[in-house]
């Protein structure tokens, strides 16, 4: 891998791991006209795709600390130091329990499949394809049946949990984990902007728990070159990453999904072809 490959698959990891359109299926099509991924060791390409998410998730941080540091703060202040009830909580302690509550279902279903996860499942392309274009479908369906109330404080803990089953779906290569959360919020009848808030919020124990596991177990494959193309990787994807975000978040407060939708089936469409024209190999 050469710096300028590093570079563009930073980016890519940056802009489509916070679109709903999969970073997953992205980085893998391009690994694959770059000759990246190896049969041999795909746990090479799966600990790098890893690793850089990394990058995103300090976009996550930066763009949201604020926030973040409210939760933390106001979370421990509610349940150890005053110890208030759930219902007595701050809007802030309250998605405090929503973010772990929402983390549960990804960990469990995370650590029950997870060598399926590292495995050849990952960059298999036509499970990528065909999710791209069925949760599209899905998304589609949200969008029309949504009611679009629901503000940050009316999510409650039921909704957080299904909207954490959702980003469970997102372990399934090809889902787009913001694409899946932000498809359970709709359902759920939150507005478009808040269901991405929350789903970026919701990432961050999955996003930097996974990052930072396969980061150490990455060590035995990381030699100085590496090094240097993770890092280079992983700061274009923070910045790209944080521009992402910021797009998105305004975006969906007056635009509806349907571009993002449209683009996912084109996209689907467009391996399912390239792969029968035998262009391109799984």
């Amino acid at each position: 891998m050469s710096i300028i490959e590093a570079i563009i698959l930073g980016i890519i990891q940056g802009i489509t791991e916070f679109l709903p359109i999969s970073s997953t299926g992205h980085l893998t099509l391009a690994g694959k006209f770059m000759g990246l991924i190896s049969d041999k060791n795909p746990e090479h390409w799966t600990s790098f795709i890893a690793v850089i998410q990394l990058g995103t998730m300090l976009s996550i941080l930066i763009y949201f600390w604020q926030d973040l540091w409210s939760i933390f703060k106001e979370f421990l202040q509610d349940n150890f130091q005053k110890r208030v009830k759930y219902s007595e909580q701050t809007l802030n302690s309250k998605l405090g329990w929503m973010i772990i509550a929402g983390t549960i279902p990804i960990v469990v279903l995370g650590l029950l499949f997870k060598d399926a996860i590292e495995g050849a499942f990952t960059k298999n392309l036509y499970v990528i394809s065909w999710s791209l274009i069925i949760l599209a479908i899905i998304l589609a369906i949200a969008e029309k049946t949504a009611k679009f109330k629901k503000d940050v404080k009316d999510i409650t803990l039921f909704d957080s949990i299904m909207i954490g089953i959702a980003q469970a779906f997102a372990l399934i290569p090809g889902a787009s984990r913001s694409g899946t959360t932000i498809t359970g919020g709709l359902f759920l009848g939150l507005k478009r902007d808040v269901a991405a808030r929350f789903s970026f919020l919701l990432s961050v124990p999955a996003v930097l728990a996974s990052g930072l596991l396969q980061l150490y177990e990455s060590f035995k494959y990381i030699n100085y070159d590496l090094t240097i193309n993770l890092i280079t990787a992983t700061f274009f994807a923070a910045v790209s990453g944080y521009i992402a975000i910021d797009f998105l978040l305004k975006f969906l407060k007056k635009n509806s999904t349907f571009v993002f939708i449209f683009y996912r089936i084109i996209l689907g469409i467009i391996i399912l072809t390239l792969l029968y024209s035998n262009v391109i190999k799984p």
